[in-house]
């Protein structure tokens, strides 16, 4: 049995830029992709926190420490500069992968510094 799960997510990470010109995709600081494990090509999902819009592109590589996160292409115009985003990748695991599975979870500041990171989501309270 396979089973596609969460295997990365960068949480309310901001958009610094928004390129329509720019060949498609989203190009993230080189840091922030080593630390959640996203590689560069490999397909994500952005969700945006500021205007709803969600959205498949693939991860590429900024330069490290800049604190980009740039949507380009065609998806600039799903996202703007200043929105909070979330970031996700997913990947398909056997069950057997499962039994010690956990998550890479990076939360973002503002500036795209990491406050934390965490490998499971709070669970929610009512």
């Amino acid at each position: 049995m396979q089973c596609t799960m969460l295997k990365a997510k960068l949480h309310r990470a901001v958009v610094t830029h928004a390129e329509v010109d720019y060949e498609g995709s989203c190009a993230i600081d080189g840091n922030l992709l080593d630390l959640s494990g996203i590689l560069e090509y490999e397909q994500i999902q952005i969700y945006n926190v500021t205007n709803g819009e969600r959205f498949t592109t693939y991860a590429i590589r900024a330069e490290a420490g800049s604190r980009i996160i740039s949507v380009n292409g065609a998806a600039a115009h799903k996202a703007q500069p200043g929105d909070k985003v979330i970031i996700c990748a997913y990947a398909n695991y056997a069950a057997a992968e499962l039994i010690n599975f956990k998550p890479r979870l990076i939360y973002c500041n503002p500036d795209n510094t990491v406050s934390h990171s965490a490998n499971a989501i709070p669970v929610q309270v009512a």
